[in-house]
């Protein structure tokens, strides 16, 4: 099915010169949790546009906000400012994971020009195909011991508060941003052998539907990698490492690292020479979606 915006795309009045890219990939913002990162993910929105927006899951913590409500305002700023970007033209793709696996119920259909959609396949600048999904139904504990995923959660919440403490103490200290929790991961065993053993069966499953690539989130564990010839891309996530995939008018693929931006500024940036808007070719659903309800619902701001 091509897919066509349904207006053409407007930057963001609020915003100045943002940095044009063709799409943006985003996974693992953990909206209604208190280690989101939703000021600096705003701080990306602000500077960086795109005519096709995919949100690879785990947007919203529906686990958490079941065993207490914790919704700020910049949580609720995030939701309007992509509503906002889907009024002006921009195309916004829902693809749910786990913590907001409420909104599997919801395949099909519009929330104020954001599509609910189970897994899709994204047709790059350069004729590349992507297998976009969250990942989760991959991951062994999520599919046969939810309870331990459960329990691991609680144990997650706990290392993001320690690091949120941690990260208090260094900019008092004048220094930037660093991931206690995210270094903790990477140095236990277990868990570098279950991002391996994760990636390994991500790529299995891109070369099954056929595709070059495959775009998830889940580990929080931002890359882009070459797996024995298929390109294996993780978004990462908006609580411990802020990062974005992007593609570039060429095709190109970049992980874009917001943590590594000082407050106002923008990360190292080298822009493809002659960049120029273009319009999305494709999104094809998988899963047999005959069409696209209407909009169920509209938002102003």
């Amino acid at each position: 099915m091509n897919v066509q915006p349904t207006q053409p795309f407007q930057a963001d009045g609020n915003d100045e010169n943002p940095i044009r890219v063709r799409t943006i990939f985003v996974s693992d913002i953990h909206l209604g949790t208190r280690g989101c990162q939703a000021e600096k993910f705003l701080d990306f929105l602000r500077d960086y546009d795109a005519d096709l927006i995919y949100l690879v899951g785990d947007i919203v913590d529906g686990w958490q906000l079941k065993s207490g409500w914790y919704w700020p305002q910049s949580h609720n700023d995030v939701v309007q400012k992509l509503l906002r970007k889907a009024r002006k033209g921009a195309r916004v793709v829902y693809v749910p994971g786990n913590h907001d696996e409420f909104m599997r119920d919801f395949y099909g259909i519009h929330f104020g020009g954001i599509e609910v959609i189970e897994k899709t396949i994204h047709v790059g600048a350069d004729g590349k195909r992507y297998l976009i999904i969250h990942g989760d139904l991959f991951d062994v504990v999520i599919r046969n011991a939810r309870w331990l995923a459960l329990l691991g959660n609680k144990a997650y919440d706990l290392a993001i508060m320690l690091n949120t403490h941690f990260n208090t103490m260094r900019r008092l200290l004048g220094l930037p941003y660093w991931s206690l929790s995210r270094w903790i991961k990477l140095k236990v065993k277990n868990a570098v052998n279950f991002i391996g053993e994760f990636e390994k069966t991500l790529s299995m499953e891109g070369r099954r539907h056929h595709v070059e690539g495959v775009v998830c989130g889940h580990i929080h564990h931002p890359v882009i990698r070459d797996i024995d010839g298929l390109t294996y891309v993780n978004c990462g996530d908006w609580v411990e490492s802020c990062t974005a995939a992007v593609e570039h008018f060429d095709g190109q693929l970049e992980i874009i690292e917001w943590s590594k931006a000082s407050s106002g500024t923008r990360p190292p940036h080298t822009p493809v020479n002659g960049e120029v808007p273009a319009r999305l070719e494709e999104v094809l659903p998988l899963g047999g979606i005959a069409g696209l309800a209407a909009s169920t619902s509209k938002s102003s701001g």
